[in-house]
């Protein structure tokens, strides 16, 4: 048994804080220094910010708030901007999900000799669909499709499938693959191999990234009908506008159950599609 001494501890030390040859040490200071140039080259007010002036001011503001507005005609018109607003994230979502597993299949190697030459092409895709924004979209899709929430669905649905097509695409390239390898080994046609083999792998994954995106919906949603494409978005815009505070105040309730509502039901979907 080897005895303690300097060059044998009886303990051992922890690594030290940076190492010159550590990568991720390099990557960390790399982004700190970011962060730092941030904060010093954008003109923060913080004074400003922090002061009695401006605690007095949005203290103000925000009782303007109080009462809501809860007749029971304005209610009925928030619970159809509420119905609306649900409506075009469900079905943009579900549009994205199907689209993206489309493009996800080229997008993706499946296997090791798998030549995937529409793998480029097709990510380059779906970088362009997720680069531009809901908001952007919508804005685009208001000329052709007109003022209303088919503009905003199909604006989820184009930035979803870019979103979610990349996602599904990392993870059918990170599937297990040897039940993929053993039926191309019996002589199985692709397709069989992605069904039986590939996609009951990955599928509870891919549910569950679409819940996930469908909650992020429905907050989108809700900010696109301030460029005019319906729900509960158009009804803020149009009453914050007018500076109608209790109104607003009323909208502001009902986005904030909704979502609180549609994440419950996701989490616990989620939860219990990984039992």
């Amino acid at each position: 048994m080897n005895k303690p001494s300097a060059a044998n501890p009886p303990y051992k030390l922890p690594p030290p804080l940076f190492d010159a040859r550590c990568k991720a040490c390099w990557f960390s200071a790399a982004l700190a220094l970011l962060v730092v140039a941030s904060f010093w080259s954008l003109d923060l007010q913080w004074a400003q910010f922090l002061s009695l002036d401006a605690a007095r001011s949005m203290g103000r503001f925000l009782g303007e708030f109080f009462p809501p507005d809860l007749s029971p005609t304005f209610v009925a018109k928030v619970t159809v901007g509420a119905w609306e607003t649900l409506a075009m994230s469900l079905l943009g979502t579900l549009v994205a999900a199907a689209a993206g597993l489309a493009l996800a299949l080229p997008a993706s190697r499946l296997h090791a000799a798998d030549a995937a030459w529409g793998r480029a092409p097709t990510r380059l895709l779906l970088n362009a669909l997720r680069s531009i924004p809901e908001l952007v979209w919508a804005a685009l899709l208001l000329i052709s499709a007109g003022l209303g929430p088919f503009a905003g669905t199909l604006a989820l649905a184009l930035h979803t499938t870019g979103v979610l097509g990349r996602l599904f695409a990392e993870s059918l390239e990170n599937a297990p693959a040897g039940p993929g390898d053993a039926l191309r080994a019996q002589g199985v046609v692709p397709l069989r191999v992605f069904l039986y083999a590939t996609l009951p792998q990955v599928l509870p994954q891919l549910l569950s990234y679409t819940l996930y995106r469908w909650e992020n919906n429905i907050r989108a949603a809700a900010v696109l009908g301030v460029v005019g494409a319906g729900g509960l978005g158009q009804l803020l815009a149009f009453h914050m506008g007018l500076f109608q505070m209790g109104k607003t105040a009323t909208i502001l309730g009902a986005m904030l159950a909704m979502v609180a509502l549609v994440d419950g039901f996701s989490y616990g979907a989620r939860r219990w599609m990984t039992r």
